[in-house]
């Protein structure tokens, strides 16, 4: 009974939700809105499944990574394992991109915190 009692209340909800729609559509300019609101909804279908294609790419570079650090270790051990010791455990799990972005912003940071030349002495001048 209760769930009857839902599938009647749901279907009333998409009712109205349909007819508000329609309504849109009736008023001036509302058709205009529709048309965008369904590009829209067409355009997020396209970027969800575009965003969805870069996680099997992601695993395959993360598997990329993992075994060249693995080859360079064999060539050079102390090379990868002074730069291993120097990450932290949120750095270890990013990727590449993901550190030189960590890196640009603590280098932009630390710009920022210097003092700036100071200005000319005016007096120099005369």
């Amino acid at each position: 009974m209760a769930q009857a009692r839902q599938k009647d209340l749901l279907s009333r909800l998409a009712d109205a939700g349909e007819e508000a729609i329609a309504k849109l559509a009736d008023i001036p300019g509302g058709q205009r809105a529709v048309e965008a609101m369904h590009v829209l909804r067409e355009r997020l279908d396209e970027l969800q499944q575009r965003v969805r294609s870069l996680d099997p790419l992601e695993r395959r570079v993360t598997e990329l990574e993992r075994r060249l650090e693995a080859l360079e270790g064999k060539s050079k051990p102390s090379a990868s394992r002074a730069r291993t010791s120097t990450r932290s455990a949120a750095a270890a799990g990013a990727t590449p991109g993901a550190r030189r972005a960590g890196s640009a912003v603590a280098r932009s940071g630390a710009a920022a915190k210097r003092k700036p030349p100071a200005p000319p002495d005016e007096s120099e001048g005369s």
